[in-house]
């Protein structure tokens, strides 16, 4: 629950240093009273979170870390996602040329690089390792799903010396980032713990945006227009793409509006059937005798109710393994509308990780960058269990611990699934 107490941002002590940002022309620092509004909008009979404030990210003048005394380490975490590079540079020379921080490690594999019993030695990262980097799809730290014991992290760290570790991921890897700073500070270890959210899936709460998903969305609206075209191109056509998202559809939702070419879209958040007078096989059954082609758009986590009884167990992460709507739907929609007398032409599109991997577009190369440097900012000031958001295009500190009460999913009364029925013509549920 979103609570005055809950957006306040664990600080590691007193900050006495100078920071050595006072020597840049017009730069300007943020006081920690600087805060953001939760709400922006007044709207009568909505009162959650009313006055409620983040607190304001940015560079402090004064630090709790001494620049030359101080250890960095990195590590990217989870799936891969458009952007990891751009985020490795910009901390590193966030730390080497604005604040004096030469000596940073890159961790290996993610977590797993954390725990010696099969992690690799760390990787010194200096300008010349991070120089072209940006200019990459992937990681060159690598990345794991899967989780470590905290313990045994904390160890790693402390061994190596780090005073400063950033985490980037997603969900996962915010829960691990909590589990080490709770251990760190039972120890009375002086660790500053700060996430960069990345996830494509975009469900991150209390985060507007992560990166790598505007990247992802040109992707996946330039497979809708691939799959609109086969399904043009042959007689009851019919494309059908699945696309990330396993708890929230922000990626299906968001790819639909982009490409105006899609005629259903099914998202985790909206359960649909598929029989009735008002299921998805009657409403494509009047597409194919009216338009003769349709376009479906599926995110990976839709429909899970029909797979209900099964127990398909659980990836390395933890997380409860889902059953395959697209080749699901790959298989009905054809057996279903040829009940009905028509055969269709489906092609089935599966991008997920064509997209995950593509280097970063202009706009996330940009926020890359500053989550990058807003992170830099937070850790030396002594900022720790914290990831950093943006919120009314301000950037926030955000405590882990409320990023993981729930997670980010589209409302079906939002104005973003309104503009997707208005784009596909859908019913508002398939029932």
């Amino acid at each position: 629950m979103l609570t005055p107490d809950s957006v306040i941002v664990p600080t590691l002590g007193e900050r006495q240093i100078p920071s050595p940002l006072t020597r840049v022309e017009a730069m300007r620092f943020v006081d920690d009273a600087a805060r953001v509004r939760y709400r922006v909008e007044l709207l009568p009979g909505h009162d959650e979170g009313e006055g409620i404030t983040f607190e304001k990210a940015g560079p402090r003048e004064r630090l709790f870390f001494e620049p030359g005394r101080t250890r960095a380490a990195i590590a990217t975490c989870g799936g891969l996602c458009p952007g990891l590079n751009n985020v490795i540079r910009s901390v590193t020379l966030e730390l080497i040329h604005h604040y004096g921080v030469s000596d940073i490690l890159g961790i290996r594999y993610g977590y797993a690089g954390l725990n010696p019993a099969h992690g690799e030695p760390p990787l010194r990262l200096t300008r010349e390792v991070v120089k072209t980097i940006h200019s990459d799809s992937g990681t060159i730290l690598g990345t794991s799903r899967g989780a470590e014991d905290p313990a045994l992290m904390v160890d790693t760290l402390a061994r190596e010396q780090v005073n400063l570790l950033f985490l980037v991921g997603g969900d996962g890897t915010l829960r691990g980032a909590h589990q080490i700073h709770a251990e760190a500070e039972r120890r009375g270890m002086p660790l500053s713990v700060i996430g960069v959210p990345k996830t494509i899936d975009n469900d991150i709460l209390y985060v507007y945006r992560s990166f790598g998903y505007s990247t992802s969305l040109e992707r996946a609206r330039e497979v809708i227009a691939c799959a609109h075209t086969e399904a043009e191109g042959a007689p009851n056509g019919i494309g059908l793409v699945k696309l990330m998202g396993r708890d929230a559809g922000f990626i299906a939702a968001g790819a639909t509006i982009a490409s105006q070419e899609v005629n259903a879209t099914l998202i985790p958040e909206i359960p649909f059937a598929l029989d009735g007078d008002k299921g998805l096989l009657t409403y494509l059954e009047r597409r194919m005798r009216e338009r003769g082609h349709a376009v479906v758009v599926v995110a990976e986590g839709a429909g899970q109710d029909l797979f209900a009884g099964e127990d398909l167990g659980r990836d390395a992460s933890g997380n409860a393994r889902y059953g395959d709507i697209g080749a699901f739907l790959r298989e009905r929609i054809p057996a279903g509308l040829a009940e009905r007398g028509i055969a269709v032409n489906l092609k089935y599109f599966d991008p997920s990780y064509t997209i995950r991997s593509v280097p970063a577009n202009s706009e996330d190369r940009l926020f890359c960058d500053q989550l990058a440097r807003y992170a830099v900012h937070a850790a030396m000031a002594g900022k720790t269990d914290t990831v950093i958001g943006l919120w009314h295009n301000v950037f926030i500190h955000v405590p882990i611990s409320l990023t993981l009460s729930g997670k980010k999913r589209v409302s079906p009364a939002s104005g973003l699934w309104s503009a997707v029925l208005e784009s596909t013509g859908q019913p508002a549920r398939f029932t």
